[in-house]
């Protein structure tokens, strides 16, 4: 593997930047110190604009090329934390309590970092590089946030390319799924308003824990029953809240969880269907039910060229038997499919030696694999615009 010249002898800088950022994370429309820092290293490193505060705590810099030219490339990345206590004893770990870079957008910011020193050191391309630091990608809505502020008529890009960290202990491994790559999500909250009783007379309640919990299995038929079997949706229900006593049937039951997708129309079956249970489970027991139903993230869809152009870049940097264009779709979701809607661009994969999977208080991102991430980027930002 060979990251770029500039960004290689910067490894010490980028693993220090990293560290930092893993000490100190911050969640979703809070990531005011990481954005300051990062406002202030491309200031360092030359970018031409820097433009702060876009959907409150967002970053986009501007990098114009040593030749003219019309075309702009964006790179994003993003920044915020989770609410996770982590628990790594990393020598770097969170100083914030309850707070974790558990999905790894501290090394995503560090990457995007490293690929703005090289591209403002070298300018080896004709046009404009869009460089984006997006808040709250952790089910926040920052992405459309950022484009409700106008990201992309205030600074327009021709194709944009984004990247994740994959903890799948194979250092440097670069993968892309064409096409439908990340589910859609919507999630969604279920209020059960019963009658509450003595629990020794229960006959003079509504129970809405059992109608609760006959509603979480009748659900599951939407997929069993309603979805062909060949269109991918998982319907989960995470939480179940109710009751406050061992002796007292409560009033209200609550549901909460999530649908994701990969077709449009399968989560308007899917969502169509919740509410006619819903309604139907009202009438049958004699209380009453309300859903709200909200979409959060798009189906993240990679354009087929740009993914070959994405792996032909970074097969430059990683080698071409590190490169896979045949991924499997994820039913993860991720909000950079929202700026995707938008502008056609590609997201990858980059793997490296960590094994715990994302989310968890216990991650861990491989900060050897900062120079590889941030030098896919600046070379895909550098091909596209010499071609």
């Amino acid at each position: 593997m060979a990251p770029l010249p500039i960004i290689a002898e910067s490894t010490d800088e980028l693993t220090a930047i990293f560290k930092d950022l893993h000490t100190h994370p911050e969640v979703g429309f809070q990531e005011t110190r990481t954005s300051g820092i990062v406002a202030r290293l491309l200031e360092e490193y030359g970018v031409d604009e820097v433009h702060t505060g876009i959907a409150g705590t967002g970053v986009v810099g501007l990098i114009k090329g040593n030749r003219e030219g019309p075309r702009r490339i964006g790179l994003r990345a993003d920044m915020d934390a989770l609410p996770i206590n982590e628990e790594t004893n990393l020598a770097y770990a969170s100083t914030n309590p309850g707070v974790m870079h558990a999905c790894g957008h501290d090394g995503h910011t560090t990457m995007l970092l490293g690929a703005a020193k090289h591209l403002a050191k070298t300018r080896d391309f004709a046009g404009t590089v869009v460089l984006i630091f997006q808040p709250a990608e952790e089910g926040l809505g920052g992405a459309r946030s950022m484009l409700k502020d106008g990201l992309f008529n205030r600074f327009p890009c021709d194709e944009i390319y984004g990247m994740h960290n994959s903890p799948n202990g194979q250092q440097g491994t670069v993968g892309i799924c064409k096409g439908a790559a990340m589910a859609g999500a919507s999630f969604f909250d279920i209020t059960i308003q019963g009658k509450g009783s003595h629990a020794a007379m229960p006959q003079q309640s509504r129970d809405p824990l059992v109608i609760a919990s006959a509603l979480v299995v009748s659900l599951q038929t939407i997929l069993s029953r309603n979805v062909a079997p060949l269109d991918t949706c998982v319907l989960s229900v995470t939480q179940l809240h109710s009751g406050s006593a061992y002796n007292i049937v409560p009033d209200t039951a609550t549901l909460a969880g999530t649908i994701r997708y990969f077709k449009d129309e399968v989560c308007e079956l899917a969502e169509s269907r919740m509410r006619e249970l819903c309604a139907g489970f009202a009438t049958a027991y004699g209380v009453e039910i309300s859903i709200d139903l909200r979409n959060i993230f798009d189906v993240l869809m990679n354009d087929a060229d740009l993914s070959d152009a994405y792996m032909e870049a970074a097969a430059d940097i990683v080698g071409k038997e590190n490169i896979s264009g045949m991924d499997e779709p994820a039913t993860g979701s991720e909000d950079f499919a929202d700026m995707l809607k938008v502008i056609p661009g590609a997201y990858c994969r980059v793997g490296h030696s960590g094994t715990t999977g994302l989310h968890n208080p216990s991650f861990f991102l491989d900060p050897d694999i900062l120079p590889i991430g941030a030098s896919i980027m600046a070379r895909v930002a550098e091909r596209r615009l010499n071609t």
